[in-house]
């Protein structure tokens, strides 16, 4: 019996996670008014279900992606032309249109989302998913062209690296410090792995820190935030109840759980239980085991990623696994740090898990271009012998990620 790929864990971890996402996001959304109950066939097609439909449509998508064909190794094209530099302007712009009258929708006082058509034809997407995803591309993609020997230097190999991640999270940062420290810390990642000299980062790491304060100092409901976090009993019916009953729906759960169906904290005491805060409803209704499964899903498809990307034979396909990995990684541990009051309220959602249009989409499709890297060049006919030389930095961590 032949053993079961890297690839198709990917997959099953994903079809996992959004079936467990569409069955506790239909009991985190159950009401108390009898008139408000749906038939289990209106369960079905639901617009959880559909979304969750559409996003294993989109990994079958991203898995048939030949993302060989964007390495500037193999490319004939002058870098204008090429594919990536044009998937970050799309970023720019969509980040920008929040901002736009008519457009634009402010969501918990917030600029997040777009909204495109009229009446029931409408769709509402959150820019900041698109270019979490494809910054690591363009990343990747810029990190080839310039190659080890100038990513090396200051001004002209690592500064304009800098300038792309800065454009993203300075445009992100405005509304959703969370999703432009986690944009950040990925980009940076790959930043080291791609060849920087780890003492220009660490020299630039004060700035880093510096505006990270200023973002946090010069808001009030993000200074809220952080005397939730230290101090939530200080105003437990104010800034403190968001963690004081994430708590008190996780300590409910014990080990089994109240059962599915039963939890108390979703009729109305937590608020976001859908999103941001499902996995407190998990742990409430599933306890710990369930929890526990959560956790081991997540831990299977980061290691079939991480497996995937020592595979590859190519920098640039590595960085961009690598990436994928890191991100779902750090999102995940973002929102479980966040529901079990170890961080800061931030609007992070649990991946595939948490209720979300784009963000399953454009995560499932993300997770398919990782599942599409497992295959060989040889299988898309693609030359490996123009792709560029793995950085020192990378060899590094490659050699560290065997052990």
């Amino acid at each position: 019996m032949p053993a079961i790929r890297p690839g198709q864990v990917v997959a099953l971890c994903v079809v996992a996670l959004l079936t467990l996402g569409i069955v506790m996001v239909t009991s985190a959304g159950l009401s108390v008014d009898p008139a408000a109950r749906q038939p289990l066939l209106s369960v079905l097609t639901g617009r959880t279900t559909i979304y969750a439909a559409l996003a294993i449509l989109m990994l079958v998508a991203g898995s048939r992606v030949n993302l060989h064909r964007l390495d500037p190794a193999c490319s004939s094209r002058r870098w204008w032309l090429q594919i990536p530099p044009w998937l970050f302007v799309a970023s720019v712009i969509l980040l920008g249109l929040v901002y736009v009258p008519g457009i634009g929708r402010m969501v918990n006082n917030s600029h997040r989302w777009i909204s495109l058509g009229v009446g029931a034809f409408s769709i509402s997407f959150q820019p900041s998913e698109f270019a979490k995803w494809t910054l690591i591309i363009v990343i990747a993609w810029y990190l080839c062209l310039a190659g080890p020997a100038r990513v090396w230097k200051f001004c002209t190999g690592l500064v304009p690296a800098l300038l792309l991640i800065c454009i993203v999270c300075g445009t992100i940062v405005l509304e959703d410090l969370g999703t432009a420290v986690l944009i950040g810390l990925v980009a940076v990642s790959l930043l080291y792995l791609g060849g920087a000299r780890v003492a220009y980062l660490v020299y630039l790491s004060p700035a880093a820190l510096a505006c990270l304060y200023w973002m946090i100092a010069s808001s009030e409901y993000r200074r809220a935030r952080i005397e939730a976090f230290l101090h939530p009993f200080d105003d437990p019916e104010g800034v403190g109840y968001h963690i004081i009953q994430s708590m008190a729906a996780i300590m409910d759960g014990r080990i089994t759980g109240r059962g599915l169906g039963h939890g108390v904290h979703k009729y109305g005491y937590l608020p976001e239980d859908t999103t941001d805060f499902l996995f407190a409803i998990i742990c409430e209704e599933l306890g710990l085991l369930g929890a526990a499964l959560i956790a081991t899903i997540f831990l299977t498809l980061i290691l079939a990623g991480i497996r995937i990307a020592q595979k590859q034979q190519t920098s640039f396909t590595r960085l961009i696994a690598i990436g994928i990995v890191m991100t779902v990684a750090l999102q995940t541990a973002m929102n479980l740090m966040v529901v079990t009051c170890l961080a800061p309220t931030k609007g992070i959602a649990l991946p595939l898990v948490s209720a979300g249009g784009s963000g399953w989409l454009l995560t499932a499709f993300s997770l398919g271009l990782l599942i599409s890297l497992e295959r060989k060049p040889a299988e898309q006919n693609v030359d490996v012998s123009c792709a560029c030389e793995p950085s020192v930095n990378e060899i590094a961590a490659a050699g560290s990620l065997s052990v």
